[in-house]
């Protein structure tokens, strides 16, 4: 591969400075995974204060930006979680690059199912297990390896532009982000976008994450009497709420598994080596159960819709009598292909209910949640770049991935900020486990994105002025 003549000859450069301080690299990831930062209400709010301070420290010791500051914004009069911001404004007509990821954590579940403690981070089989030791600690790591080296090759007053952005609230749905983009409008700013949030297709191959896939959650009622009811006197010729729910949300499935639901956008991934029964190893399927839908693996979980219904609310066994229930409450989560649009598919999946409700029931809704899809139509200098920076970090040719599941805030970039370029990047890999017990991060490969985001930042700054 051909990369600019200022990465190839930086890329050995490169890559000493960060084998020289990966074991101090390290050690950072590890003490910001000690720090259980969580966005949810129900957690201790001052760990994550902790934690956006121990970030901002972190590149405030640079002494590389003009400034580094920890800001928040509010959404429907409630103060979001803290975020660090920093910048460096370019010189000279060079890009100004924006380095994104976010220091809050998911909770960390049943630890009676993690192997080590999961605040407190352990290396073992050359992996570091622990909270957010991928997600997305790894990423604010990855970006600070990245700057340091920045500075390391081309000198302290290099003309490239930086921001970053580390968001604090990222795990509980970037109920701000929106209005702190807004509010921030000017100093987040850039041309590129490096989004360090995602993953490579395996720890040897590496890739830009181009697709991704939307959200639709709606919450429904399903009622088909005004009081519960003997199920012994009336069963049988009255139909209960329960039993209009489950055959209304049968239909919502075709027999081979494909979302029935009329209208909704599909679309085709990048043909990429995966197998069924690497799938069934990675999802874990029982021997025996099979795989649902038509289509590539990867056009099902990347870019076709997929539905789940992830909640019902009935009466649990324990508690259960012979008795009729008026009415059930579900949660429908719809997956949206790139392409589609949240309310056009919302519209599509309320017409899909009310169209096969059974016996006359009535159907309310409640809460909904959308979020939008993403694909990456345009091939840029940054993409260009991009590629060629991890195609020489990895060693071999970076391929384009999609993801099953949404990142929303990726749209509202492209929104506020129309005219960049974004990368979303990553450091996970398949056994990473993110939101999972035992989430880790492969540190050899760890290692190859900082060199490989590096090789971005040299070459960005070598690239000829605007």
């Amino acid at each position: 591969m051909t990369l600019p003549n200022i990465a190839e000859q930086q890329l050995p450069a490169a890559s000493d400075f960060v084998a020289k301080n990966f074991d101090d690299l390290k050690a950072t990831l590890i003490s910001l995974a000690k720090i259980p930062g969580i966005a949810w209400e129900a957690f201790d709010e001052q760990e994550l204060e902790r934690s956006a301070e121990a970030v901002a420290k972190l590149f405030s010791d640079t002494q590389l930006f003009d400034f580094v500051e920890i800001r928040r914004a509010s959404a429907d009069g409630k103060p979001g979680a803290p975020a660090v911001v920093a910048k460096r404004a370019a010189k000279n007509g060079k890009p100004q690059i924006l380095l994104y990821a976010h220091h809050d954590v998911q909770p960390p579940g049943d630890e009676t199912v993690w192997q080590t403690n999961p605040f407190e981070p352990t290396e073992k089989n050359g992996r570091l297990y622990g909270r957010g030791a991928a997600d997305d600690k790894a990423g604010i790591v990855t970006h600070l390896a990245a700057v340091k080296t920045l500075a390391e090759l081309c000198g302290p007053d290099f003309d490239l532009g930086l921001t970053l952005f580390i968001e604090g609230e990222e795990e509980a749905g970037s109920p701000t982000f929106r209005n702190f983009l807004e509010e921030n409008q000017a100093d987040l700013k850039a041309d590129v976008i490096i989004v360090a949030d995602s993953g490579n297709w395996t720890v040897d191959v590496p890739a830009l994450t181009t697709t991704l896939r939307g959200l639709v959650s709606q919450v429904i009622e399903v009622s088909t009497l005004d009081h519960a009811l003997h199920s012994g006197m009336y069963g049988g010729a009255v139909p209960d709420a329960m039993l209009a729910m489950i055959k209304l949300l049968a239909t919502l499935h075709d027999d081979r598994g494909n979302v029935a639901i009329a209208g909704l956008v599909q679309g085709k991934a990048d043909e990429l080596p995966y197998s069924d029964a690497q799938l069934n190893t990675d999802a874990g399927l029982l021997p025996g159960t099979q795989q649902i839908g038509d289509g590539s693996i990867l056009d099902r979980i990347w870019t076709k819709p997929a539905l789940t219904v992830i909640g019902i609310d009935g009466q649990t066994v324990a508690l259960s009598s012979n008795t009729m229930l008026p009415s059930v409450k579900a949660k429908i989560s719809l997956r949206i292909a790139p392409g589609e649009q949240p309310e056009q598919a919302l519209a599509l999946l309320k017409a899909h209910l009310e169209a096969h409700l059974p016996f006359g029931a009535r159907i309310s809704y409640g809460e909904t949640e959308l979020g939008k899809p993403f694909a990456q139509t345009q091939d840029g200098w940054a993409k260009g770049l991009a590629e060629q920076a991890l195609g020489a970090a990895w060693g071999t040719k970076s391929v384009n991935i999609g993801i099953g599941g949404s990142i929303p805030f990726i749209a509202d970039l492209t929104q506020v900020f129309p005219d960049a370029q974004i990368l979303v990047t990553g450091v996970e890999d398949p056994d990473s486990r993110a939101h999972s017990p035992n989430e880790s991060v492969d540190l050899a490969m760890l290692q190859k994105a900082m060199v490989a985001e590096a090789i971005f930042l040299v070459s960005g700054n070598a690239k000829p002025g605007q």
